[in-house]
């Protein structure tokens, strides 16, 4: 089956524009063109734009994408550094989350914190609350609010 850009950018969430840049960057290398100039995007084409959306998302910039693209077309030869790559971009991510889950703490004990205050009605008593003073000494290393 064959798709036209609006359906691809329909059925992946980008638009038609993201998909022209894309190509022009080197992205869609193979992606082919109608007699027309259009392009004409595959299943395996779809499978391609998951792949470049998941990196992306992942924080790569375009032009490593654009390298592992380069390397896939190369062959076999360079199936060493697509890994590598993968698990440079592998150790980046469980970092990102790492750091994530930290913000994720924070913000969980703020919920606590103010949804104490607001049971209240008084921030004063939520700053009497040991189990929260506990809390935020774990997470923040520091008393206060």
């Amino acid at each position: 089956m064959s798709y036209t850009i609006g359906q691809v950018a329909q059925k992946m969430g980008l638009t038609a524009h993201t998909l022209r840049y894309y190509d022009k960057e080197g992205l869609l290398p193979f992606v082919r063109k109608s007699g027309s100039g259009q392009r004409v995007f595959s299943e395996e084409d779809l499978d391609w734009l998951v792949i470049i959306d998941c990196l992306k998302g992942t924080g790569m910039q375009l032009k490593d994408i654009k390298q592992y693209i380069d390397w896939c077309q190369e062959g076999n030869s360079t199936l060493r550094q697509r890994l590598e790559m993968f698990k440079k971009q592998k150790s980046r991510v469980e970092q990102q989350m790492s750091q994530l889950q930290q913000y994720m703490e924070k913000i969980n004990y703020k919920i606590a914190w103010y949804t104490e205050a607001v049971a209240n009605n008084s921030i004063d008593k939520a700053k009497q609350n040991k189990c929260l003073a506990a809390e935020r000494a774990r997470i923040f290393g520091q008393p206060g609010k």
